[in-house]
């Protein structure tokens, strides 16, 4: 074999096995390019889904109750005291009776009698005053003592009733929040990831379009190697010696 066929076989194989080369790599790169984008499918797939992060939240408004059946009148019960009027009554009674035995006994006048009677009724009456005046006055207190003790009843059940609303719509409002949390995270991790495989995808797109070019420029550069020798001046128009 002449120098000539030595040069055309080299030239067939450099070229020959730079573009097979050249079509393996696009092979892999594709075959890369291909895997990314099934992943990219699959997550896109498998997002989760969009939440309405309020949806479980309830109407607290039951919590709020009538506390108007706590509520009464405290002096509708006062009543007219008449303890002291049947004392006063029944003292002047005896006073008198006392009086007159006093009289007969020592044989008074009935004048004097009277008056002695009438001295121990008007005393007897002040003290009746004084008591019955006592008596009202303690009832009255009794009275505002049993509505301060109903308005302070009710302010705690109020305040009571506040706390609970307050602690159940903040429990709603964290619930809310921990599920927008939890969502805006994956969501953030999931677009990572698809920015990251749409990257590699890319790539190794441009790695199997890089192959491709470098496997046409390997055929067309053995083209031209063949041509070249084929008109060279020693080819003699003959690739190969028979000598």
């Amino acid at each position: 074999m002449g120098v000539i066929g030595v040069a055309v076989i080299g030239t067939v194989a450099s070229s020959a096995y730079g573009a097979y080369s050249a079509n393996q790599q696009a092979k892999d790169a594709k075959g890369q390019m291909n895997n990314a984008n099934r992943a990219i499918a699959e997550l896109e797939a498998n997002r989760q889904d969009i939440i309405n992060p309020y949806e479980n939240f309830q109407n607290v408004s039951n919590i709020a109750q009538d506390l108007s059946g706590m509520m009464s009148n405290a002096y509708a019960n006062l009543g007219v005291s008449t303890k002291a009027a049947e004392i006063q009554s029944e003292e002047t009674d005896i006073a008198l009776a006392n009086t007159l035995d006093t009289l007969r006994a020592s044989g008074s006048s009935a004048g004097g009698a009277t008056a002695l009677a009438q001295a121990a009724a008007r005393s007897k009456k002040g003290v009746s005053a004084t008591i019955e005046q006592q008596e009202a006055q303690n009832e009255k207190l009794r009275a505002q003592g049993e509505m301060q003790l109903q308005d302070k009843r009710i302010a705690e059940q109020q305040r009571l009733q506040g706390v609970q609303m307050s602690e159940a719509l903040r429990m709603q409002d964290a619930d809310a929040q921990g599920k927008t949390f939890g969502f805006n995270v994956q969501e953030q991790r999931d677009v990572m990831k698809l920015n990251r495989l749409s990257g590699l995808s890319q790539q190794y797109q441009a790695q199997q379009a890089a192959s491709l070019g470098a496997r046409s420029s390997a055929i067309a550069g053995g083209i031209s190697g063949l041509t070249s020798i084929a008109t060279s001046p020693n080819a003699g128009g003959k690739w190969f010696s028979t000598t």
